[in-house]
């Protein structure tokens, strides 16, 4: 793929997409210029110059560094140091992005290629690691209790992971009736997602100077607002298809990754059906996704998800009904909204 040579990319970054956002348009664009300035290498580096611009270029919905600002606007004054940290929570996000998607063989993310897709895998994952070294040299100058936050969240994110993929392995040999629980997912997905979100707001409240229950309402926020979102993730992977969600359909079910509608589903049906489901998991092919979704539909599994979904949504807005009026609390409030309510 031709891809041009210059490394200043900062004026070719798409803007998010989340309606709310508009409040923090400013603060996003010197989000994006930030991170474009930590990510420039040497000229005489042009192979891994014009890595790093895919990568940018292509850039998501900058969700998490929303969040950590909109949740400083909602209790104080967005500084510089909210900038650093919204940058370095994004950084985090696309090196995790890109070891997902060799560890889940993706083919497409954002409605593009992978980076593993056109560069290969050994490329994917150090230019993970890259973005991580550079999160660390950014770290340096935060205060000690915001780096402690920040490294609890990322180290938080691996052991979800981690507990998911030995999840994936476990169902190989696992008896239907010994399957993932519902408390089980919702705890995998609290570590490998949730926490993140929660840091994200509590980190943009604390630099905000806000006071300790305000901190603590905005992380119980983003935690339920995480949750939701994860959820909604995954039905996604089931229901959407490539063209509408801009990344590898089926991901989740074709590694074997349970996800609620799912649990649902084997908590439901009769031991005659149960092993259907998972002839169908084990199936990589258009034939067993459309009948997993036909079992989901004909059991409502697909409803229940989404029901579950908007409880942890419902206790999201509750924690932030001690907040004052302001903007920034109406837009964390459409923002966990989109969060848990998109749909293809």
């Amino acid at each position: 793929m031709e891809l041009p040579t210059h490394t200043d990319i900062s004026d070719r970054i798409p803007h998010s997409g989340i309606p709310p956002f508009k409040l923090i348009e400013v603060q996003l664009d010197r989000v994006r210029r930030l991170i474009n300035k930590q990510l420039t290498v040497p000229a005489k580096t042009d192979d891994i110059s014009r890595l790093i611009e895919y990568m940018n270029i292509h850039s998501g919905k900058m969700l998490r560094p929303g969040l950590v600002l909109l949740a400083g606007s909602a209790v104080g004054r967005v500084t510089n140091e909210h900038i650093r940290v919204a940058a370095i929570v994004e950084m985090i996000h696309n090196a995790t992005l890109l070891h997902d998607d060799v560890i889940d063989e993706g083919q497409k993310r954002r409605g593009l290629p992978t980076v593993n897709k056109l560069w290969g895998n050994e490329s994917a994952v150090i230019l993970g690691d890259f973005l991580l070294s550079r999160v660390f040299k950014m770290c340096s100058d935060l205060e000690p209790k915001v780096i402690n936050m920040i490294a609890t969240a990322a180290a938080r994110t691996c052991e979800g992971e981690l507990r998911q993929v030995i999840q994936r392995h476990d169902l190989q040999w696992r008896k239907p009736c010994c399957a993932l629980s519902e408390p089980e997912y919702i705890d995998i997905i609290t570590e490998k997602s949730a926490a993140f979100f929660s840091s994200c707001c509590g980190i943009g409240a604390l630099l905000a100077q806000a006071s300790k229950k305000q901190v603590q309402s905005l992380e119980y926020f983003g935690l339920n607002a995480g949750i939701a979102f994860q959820i909604t993730d995954d039905l996604l992977d089931i229901t959407g298809n490539e063209n509408q969600t801009g990344k590898t359909a089926g991901s989740d079910v074709y590694k074997n990754k349970l996800t609620l509608a799912i649990i649902h589903l084997l908590r439901v049906v009769d031991d005659k059906d149960r092993k259907k489901v998972y002839e169908a998991l084990n199936q990589t092919d258009v034939k067993g996704k459309d009948e997993l979704l036909k079992m989901l539909g004909r059991h409502n599994s697909l409803e229940y998800a989404h029901s579950q979904a908007q409880q942890f949504l419902n206790k999201a807005l509750s924690a932030l009904t001690s907040l004052k009026e302001s903007g920034a609390k109406k837009a964390l409030i459409e923002t966990s909204k989109f969060m848990a309510g998109r749909t293809v």
